[in-house]
């Protein structure tokens, strides 16, 4: 059986690289939106979740390529701030904010609170579109919110992310451990498993 595309709505090489490894060794081939000529597609994440988000960013792609696509959106959500920053976490200090201003903010708005109620959760939402068919994976990632950045690695909100049972943010575990413990990497591994069943039912 030829192998069958899987378009990633993203152009983000880092990601690409992530899905083709937890992906290896099923019969399909991995391209970003970029390698199929979708580079200057711009998709407005305006919905009002994660889950509607991934399935938008997936269904526009899907629109103009052939092929299976998989979209994500990530969120970091706080249990003391009723879930904030959540689907805005990306621009949760504004539309233009660097990661800086967004922890900044974060730990402006978690001033003077006990590390044991910092308790928040990433989560990523990965919606698969295939023809007609849309399913949704959903995977998470339990810690704390730390009173300062620590670590060199990772982006975002990484280093003020404590993960439960390692005590060390995510800046601080680097890309490795990071890779097979996040929300991203939970929900990469349904994903494969959602695969593995679609080519079964092909057969």
């Amino acid at each position: 059986m030829e192998n069958r595309r899987i378009i990633v709505s993203s152009g983000n090489k880092h990601k690409i690289e992530e899905i083709k490894d937890i992906l290896k060794g099923l019969p399909f081939n991995i391209l970003s939106k970029d390698e199929v000529g979708l580079k200057d597609l711009d998709i407005i994440e305006d919905k009002e979740t994660l889950k509607e988000n991934a399935i938008k960013k997936a269904l526009e792609v899907s629109k103009e390529t052939k092929g299976i696509v998989i979209a994500d959106d990530t969120g970091l959500f706080v249990d003391k701030l009723d879930g904030r920053p959540g689907i805005y976490s990306a621009r949760y200090a504004g539309e233009n904010a660097t990661f800086k201003d967004n922890n900044d903010l974060l730990l402006k708005e978690l001033k003077g609170i006990s590390l044991d109620k910092r308790t928040a959760k990433f989560i990523t939402v990965i919606a698969i579109v295939d023809g007609e068919n849309i399913e949704t994976v959903v995977g998470e990632c339990r810690g704390k919110i730390g009173f300062n950045l620590r670590g060199e690695n990772g982006f975002g909100y990484d280093p003020l992310f404590i993960v439960d049972d390692y005590n060390k943010t995510f800046a601080e575990l680097g890309e490795d451990i990071k890779n097979k413990i996040s929300h991203r990497a939970n929900a990469l591994v349904k994903l494969r498993d959602k695969l593995k069943d679609m080519i079964k039912d092909d057969r």
